[in-house]
This record gives structure tokens, sequence and C-alpha cells, in this order.
């Protein structure tokens, strides 16, 4: 589908980062929820014909807590909306790019997500979101 679905952005506090959404920019959350087996709370907010999604680690194993700890707050990926995921992990590896998983996982609100390793793809963490 190549359109952009939504650019994550790693925070220690969604509450805080809200400030600059909601209080600033006038934006208001579009869903907020808690993925339990990634360890993250996600706030998803809706600019324009994208979104950005808040991520905030929920617990010291969380996917996102190395990454919190090792880089700060920031940027963490861009991703993509696909017909389908496990095609495109499929896909990826027939072009010699190399997904973070093998299967596909539960994402936010009812989707399923595969993450394509940044080292092979421009060094840009990559996300495939399928609804």
């Amino acid at each position: 589908m190549g359109e952009i679905d939504h650019i994550g952005i790693v925070v220690k506090s969604i509450e805080d980062a809200l400030k600059l959404y909601t209080g600033l920019l006038g934006v208001e959350p579009s869903g907020e929820e808690t993925v339990e087996a990634r360890g993250i709370k996600v706030c998803f907010l809706k600019l324009g014909g994208t979104k950005i999604e808040l991520l905030q680690p929920i617990r010291e194993d969380s996917e996102i807590s190395g990454y919190l700890a090792k880089k700060g707050e920031g940027m963490h990926h861009i991703a993509y909306k696909v017909d389908s995921a496990e095609d495109s992990i499929a896909k990826a590896k027939e072009l010699g790019i190399k997904p973070l998983s093998d299967v596909p996982k539960p994402g936010a609100h009812n989707t399923t997500v595969a993450f394509l390793h940044p080292k092979t793809v421009n060094g840009v963490l990559t996300e495939l979101v399928e609804h």
C-alpha cells in the first residue's frame, strides 16, 4: 500500500509529551491503550493524513526500555500500511531485507505488525502495519 501509517516516538511519559500535542498544537489523542505483551503504553494523535504514536514503557523489560535508556526520547520508527504483514516479511526476505522476527506480532488497535532491521533499510527502524 506504501502509505505512511504513523511515526513512532519514544517518550518517558505520555502525559508530559501531550503538553506539546494537546496544549500547544491543539491535537487531541485519537486513542490510547496498553499493549501488555510488548510492555508498552501507546497514544495515537491524528495529524492530517498520518498519526503520531507516542510509546511509553510500562516495565523495565519492555521492547523500548533499552532504547529509551540508551538513546533517550525521540523518533523511534516509521510505520507503513501493508495488505499483509506475513506476506511483507516473506517479500522482505526475498529482497535481502532482514525482519526482526519471522512472524508478525499483535500491535495496538487490533493491528498485526512486523519490524524490519534498521541496518537493512537505510538506518531507520521500519514497521509494517496490517489493519
